[in-house]
C-alpha cells in the first residue's frame, strides 16, 4: 500500500464544483486585487478567529512581519520566539530589524514554555511571540500574564492551527495580533501562497493595510514606506469555499489522530501529548523516536510518507550564524530536531490506510 505524507485529492474532490465557481467568479469580474472576495473572506474568517478585523496579506511570514512592522518594532528591539518552529517565525523579526530571542519549548507538548520566558527578557524586549504548533494551542494564560507584567505586545503565530482553541476559546483571539499561513498544505489552504492579519485593534488592522500595499491608504498617496503583500481575489475566493469545511476537516484529522493515539503501541515511540487546556488542530503529527533514521527508512520502504519538523533548529541554521549559537545551546529544541518524524496525516485518509501506518510503525523494532 502507497500512502502519501499527504494529498488534497479528497479534499478537492469534495470541493471540486466550489472551487471552480470559485474561479469563474472571479474571472468573469475581472477584477483580481482588493476586491469583493478579499473583502468576504475577510469578513469570514474573522468572524471564525473571533476577531475584529482580518487583513489579508501574501502569505504567513508576511503576515507575521507586517504585525510587528505595524506594532513599530524596529532595529534595536527584542521578540521572544520559540527556539522549536518554522524558520518563518524568526524571520518576521529579523525583517523588521529586531533581534528572535530563543526560549525553549516544552518537551511534551513542542511549545513555548511560559516557565522560561521571563528569564530572557531584558529593556530591549518588546514582543513574545508564542507559536501554536503543529496544530496544538499554546499554553496563552501565564504568556499574556508574563505580557501584561512586562508590558510587552503578543503576537501569535497561528501558521499551523486554524481552528484550534485553548480553554475552549479560538486561538489567533488572545494576542495584540496574530499571522495565519494559507499555504495549500495548511488546515485551511489557498491554491497557492496567502495569508492574513488578524486582530482587534482598528489601528492595527489599517496600519498592516497600508504597509501591505505599498504604504498607501489611497492611490498614489503613500504614507509609510511599505511593502506588496495583498491577498489576491483568486486566492480569497478559494479560501472562502473552504472555509466552512474547515471545522469538518479538522474535527477529521482529530479523529485519525485518536486512532494513532489508541493504535500505536511501540515502547520506541514517544507519541504527542495534549494538555487538558487544547483541543488541537492536528495539522502535524509528530512523534519522536531515537532511531529516527530507521524508522524513517522502515516506513518509507513499507510505502508510507513521512516528513521532519524540523530536521535543523533555527539557533543553527547558517542564516543565523550571526546570532553566535553553538551546538548544545539549546538542547531541547535540538533533541526535538533530531527525533522528531511527522505520520501522514490528511482529511480523507480511510481507516485502512490508518490501520496500515499504525500496525507498521508498531513492526518497528
Amino acid at each position: 500500500m502507497k500512502i502519501p505524507f499527504v494529498t488534497f485529492k479528497p479534499m478537492e474532490k469534495e470541493l471540486d464544483d466550489d472551487l471552480k465557481d470559485a474561479f469563474n467568479r472571479v474571472y468573469k469580474r475581472s477584477w483580481y486585487i482588493e476586491g469583493e472576495e478579499d473583502k468576504k473572506f475577510e469578513k469570514a474568517f474573522a468572524e471564525y478567529c473571533n476577531s475584529k478585523f482580518c487583513v489579508g496579506v501574501g502569505n504567513g511570514l508576511d503576515a507575521l512581519f507586517l504585525a510587528l512592522k505595524a506594532i513599530g518594532i524596529k532595529e534595536g528591539d527584542e521578540v521572544i520566539v520559540p527556539s522549536n518552529t518554522y524558520i518563518a517565525t524568526a524571520l518576521a523579526v529579523t525583517y523588521v530589524g529586531a533581534t528572535p530571542v530563543f526560549v525553549e519549548p516544552n518537551i511534551q507538548t513542542y511549545n513555548i514554555d511560559p516557565d522560561r520566558i521571563e528569564e530572557k527578557i531584558t529593556n530591549r524586549t518588546k514582543v513574545i511571540m508564542p507559536v501554536h504548533l503543529y496544530g496544538q494551542a499554546c499554553d496563552m494564560d501565564p504568556i499574556m500574564e508574563i505580557a501584561r507584567k512586562h508590558n510587552l505586545y503578543v503576537v501569535e503565530d497561528c501558521a499551523q492551527a486554524h481552528g484550534a482553541m485553548y480553554k475552549g476559546k479560538v486561538i489567533g483571539s488572545f494576542g495584540d495580533a496574530a499571522g495565519f499561513s494559507f499555504y495549500p498544505g495548511k488546515n485551511l489552504g489557498a491554491l497557492g501562497d496567502a495569508g492574513a492579519t488578524v486582530t482587534n485593534n482598528e489601528e492595527l488592522a489599517n496600519k498592516v493595510r497600508v504597509l501591505g500595499n505599498y504604504g498607501s491608504d489611497y492611490k498614489y498617496h503613500h504614507i509609510m514606506q511599505g511593502n506588496n503583500s495583498r491577498l489576491d481575489e483568486l486566492q480569497a475566493a478559494f479560501l472562502s469555499a473552504k472555509l466552512p469545511l474547515l471545522d469538518k476537516m479538522n474535527e477529521e484529522r482529530r479523529r485519525i489522530a485518536q486512532k494513532y493515539l489508541d493504535g500505536i503501541r511501540n515502547s520506541e515511540i514517544v507519541l504527542p501529548y495534549v494538555p487538558e487546556y487544547a483541543v488541537p488542530v492536528w495539522h502535524i503529527f509528530a512523534i519522536r523516536c531515537t532511531r529516527r533514521s530507521e524508522l524513517e527508512a522502515f516506513l518509507n520502504n513499507a510505502g508510507i510518507g513521512t516528513n521532519k519538523h524540523y530536521p535543523i533548529p533555527m539557533h543553527l541554521q547558517e542564516c543565523y550564524v550571526g546570532l553566535g549559537y553553538k551546538q548544545g545551546d539549546l538542547p531541547i529544541a535540538e533533541e526535538i530536531s533530531e527525533t522528531e518524524l511527522s505520520l501522514p496525516m490528511f482529511y480523507g485518509m480511510t481507516d485502512e490506510e490508518i490501520q496500515f501506518v499504525i500496525d507498521k510503525v508498531n513492526e518497528f523494532k
